[in-house]
């Protein structure tokens, strides 16, 4: 597997609830310096930089990278919904990859409100209204909620219906991420959970959703620095992640069969086939993942999209703790979205952190012993999904 790009530094500010946090240029600003001070460099050497967010005015990039410095270098702003961050990566590798520059920014943040996500622009055609109404067609009368509510909602309820799995699946995956994240200094949210505490918690969307299964509005920054072979051999530098593959999918008509591939399985199929093929590797080889556990219904679902596990598999998969420490693999070591939250510009980039941190054996507490390959699954609905692999440098 040849890898001429490398993930050199990577940095975060911790996740915070809406209305604690602060200006979205001041953590991206701290997160692009912490990305700088790891890869080792100078903001001068950066050619390119991508931003980032799904919330905000045009150019929000430019006011949050002029913060760190104004050389002049191309900056694209970037909105692919929940999948931003790792899009914005995909473009940084792909620059780099093509030899138009030798090292690259890509940097996210978001400032959330609370609640549900919602729709901003009511005056125009939502993104979501062909999904909606195919919803509506092949679940007639999904009761109204959030458009995520009712596509992550209805999801959950048809892999029920099509594998017979007990629902508590959904609240154990819940239980498993939140003791993940207790060794996470990063996490916004770091108590132990119980089944019952999730089951019990307040329904979001009837019959199986409850409030301790869905990822919490929240606003921070992430940013990761790239660049390819030959800039980390004349700066001298040795700690650089190579990116071995990476795929972005779009949907496809195939989607409107079924509730689940609606949610984003079928990209996620699409996307992560294309990355084992480009890497020559399977499933099966993956040590560590960070999946888009937005819904504990999606990173369900998101399993066996990845091929962690066989079709109507999943239960048997969270039951033999396949999913944690001591099982076949290691999902969402940092907390996931669950935990850590998901300010929907920084989540991809904070996927990557996570996973560069773990390929280094720099995780602390929760480090994956002899991790060397990692995975990066990032969804966006409207649509589009980022599957990355990471490696361990040799």
């Amino acid at each position: 597997m040849s890898a001429p790009v490398q993930v050199i530094g990577v940095g975060m500010v911790k996740f915070v609830k809406p209305g604690t946090q602060e200006p979205y240029e001041i953590m991206a600003s701290k997160a692009i310096r912490a990305a700088l001070a790891d890869a080792g460099i100078g903001y001068d050497e950066i050619q390119q930089a991508y931003a980032s967010y799904v919330f905000g005015d045009s150019a929000c990039g430019q006011a949050a990278l002029y913060r760190v410095g104004m050389t002049g270098i191309p900056l694209f702003n970037v909105n692919n919904n929940c999948s931003s961050g790792s899009s914005a990566l995909f473009l940084a590798r792909q620059a780099v990859l093509s030899g138009s520059v030798d090292c690259a920014l890509a940097f996210g943040f978001e400032e959330m409100r609370p609640g549900a996500l919602g729709a901003v622009w009511n005056d125009r055609t939502s993104p979501l209204l062909e999904m909606e109404d195919q919803l509506e067609k092949i679940v007639p009368g999904v009761p109204p909620a959030s458009n995520a509510h009712r596509l992550f909602g209805s999801a959950a309820l048809a892999y029920i219906e099509k594998t017979g799995a007990n629902p508590d699946i959904f609240a154990k995956v819940a239980v498993k991420t939140r003791k993940h994240a207790m060794n996470n200094p990063l996490a916004m949210f770091n108590q132990p959970l119980t089944v019952d505490e999730v089951m019990q918690s307040p329904v979001i969307f009837a019959p199986y959703l409850t409030r301790l299964e869905a990822c919490p509005p929240s606003c921070g920054a992430a940013a990761a620095v790239v660049c390819s072979e030959a800039f980390a051999r004349r700066h001298g530098l040795a700690r650089g992640i190579p990116i071995l593959a990476q795929a972005m999918a779009t949907d496809r008509l195939a989607r409107n069969d079924n509730p689940i591939d609606l949610a984003g399985a079928d990209m996620t199929r699409n996307a992560a086939a294309q990355v084992y093929a480009q890497a020559g590797i399977g499933p099966q080889d993956i040590d560590v993942v960070e999946l888009h556990d937005c819904f504990t219904s999606n990173e369900v679902i998101t399993y066996e999209g990845l091929g962690l596990c066989g079709e109507g598999e999943a239960e048997g998969f969270i039951a033999r703790g396949d999913n944690s420490y001591g099982g076949k693999y290691v999902v969402n070591p940092s907390g996931g979205l669950m935990s850590k939250g998901h300010p929907l510009g920084a989540t991809g980039l904070a996927q990557c952190t996570e996973l560069v941190s773990q390929l280094r054996g720099e995780a602390g507490a929760r480090q994956v012993g002899g991790a060397r390959l990692a995975l990066q699954h990032n969804l966006g609905l409207g649509g589009a999904c980022v599957v990355t692999l990471y490696g361990k440098n040799a």
